[in-house]
Order: C-alpha cells, then structure tokens, then sequence
C-alpha cells in the first residue's frame, strides 16, 4: 500500500511575477526561502515557506495562458489556509486593499470561511480553525 508522509508543495504559474511576489509575500506573509532566476527558461522560481514550512513554489514563464477559474474547470480549484479569528484576516486584507467574498458557513463542519482571489484570479480561501478545539487543554 502507498503511504504518503506529507504535502511537499504546491506550484502556482503567476502571469506577472512582481505582483504575485508581493501578494504572497506582503499581503498573505509567506517567507521567501530562496528566489531562482532560471536563464534559459527566462523563468523565475520562488520558493515561500509559512511559520517554517516550505509550502509553494512560485513560478514565472513568458506569456502563460489566462487559468479559467470561472466556471469552475477540471484541475486544481483553490488554495485554502487556516486561521484563528476570519474577522482579523478580513480586517487585515482589506486594509491592504483586498476584498474578500461574504463569509460563509461550511454545512457539515459548521467552521466559517471566505474566498479572496490571487493577481491571476486563483481562489483563496481562509478557513476558520478554532485553536482551543484542536489542541489539548
């Protein structure tokens, strides 16, 4: 039986490298473990870590084409993080100028949760994790 250990990470084709760089970085605080210019693809790769982990490999490539993220397609549909308190993610988002979908109730776990979309339209989602529920008293 295969026997997976962890997700290692996640690959995200950014049309314009700059903007997507300041996103995951300024605005969702991701760290930069290691920034790569790769000469003969003329392709960036950025590696981010959140609190230590690595978690996303940014990449750039000449003229990628639009993802579709509405309507949905086949393939990969959202990036979703955990946080504490969803009021203080919004809070903090839309200071920064970014604006976050009405927050909503998951049906069958009863935690709440919103959607923002990335430079290139990915969907983001912030899922509430009440830290008391999962950590032992």
């Amino acid at each position: 039986m295969l026997k997976l250990q962890d997700l290692h990470h996640i690959a995200i084709i950014c049309s314009d490298y700059e903007r997507s760089k300041k996103f995951y970085t300024d605005i969702l605080g991701l760290e930069i473990i290691q920034e790569v210019f790769r000469e003969k693809r003329d392709s960036y790769k950025l590696d981010l870590a959140l609190n230590g982990k690595y978690m996303i490999e940014l990449f750039s490539f000449p003229n990628p084409p639009q993802r579709v993220s509405r309507p949905e397609a086949a393939g990969l549909r959202h990036l979703a993080f955990s946080v504490e308190n969803l009021e203080s993610v919004i809070h903090s988002l839309q200071n920064q100028g970014i604006w976050s979908e009405p927050i909503r109730v998951d049906e069958f776990t009863g935690k709440r949760f919103t959607f923002i979309a990335d430079p290139d339209d990915l969907p983001i989602e912030f899922y509430e994790i009440c830290i008391s529920a999962i950590l032992p008293v």
